[in-house]
């Protein structure tokens, strides 16, 4: 069962990822809704990139309530800081980048859901040291 603190971590993570969807679905280009957020874009792409993260948002919120998830959750944060670190240093990107452009946004960005993917398996971890105490002194009572 994940504890408290962990279930507001991936509820957290849920509502991140509604403002992400809401961001795309109307083009809000701001930056942490909108990891490139100062590159050439198509409408219709943010459109479906909003209809793709609602799959982040079930994840992340059946993750909160479901220990069982929450693993599936991480090694999907982590595909993604993988993907986005891949961009980050992709010559498709540099071609869309302005002479000079650095991609130090795009890296902060990437670094702070790598932070929340370490927050998230520090609290996977540690409830799941909780829950085996748990059990352990369980059996030893019956």
């Amino acid at each position: 069962m994940n504890s408290q603190l962990t279930k507001i971590a991936f509820l957290s993570g849920a509502a991140y990822f509604c403002c992400m969807a809401t961001a795309h679905f109307f083009s809000i280009k701001v930056p942490v809704l909108f990891v490139y957020y100062d590159t050439p874009f198509y409408a219709y792409q943010d459109k479906i990139i909003s209809f793709a993260v609602c799959a982040y948002i079930a994840l992340f919120y059946s993750a909160s309530q479901h220990r069982a998830v929450a693993l599936n959750a991480i090694i999907v944060l982590a595909i993604t800081v993988a993907g986005l670190s891949f961009v980050n240093v992709s010559s498709a990107l540099a071609s869309v980048l302005q002479d000079g452009q650095s991609t130090i946004p795009y890296w902060l960005q990437t670094g702070a859901i790598a932070g929340y993917l370490i927050i998230l398996l520090a609290l996977y971890i540690k409830d799941g040291k909780t829950h085996n105490k748990s059990f352990k002194h369980d059996l030893r009572v019956n």
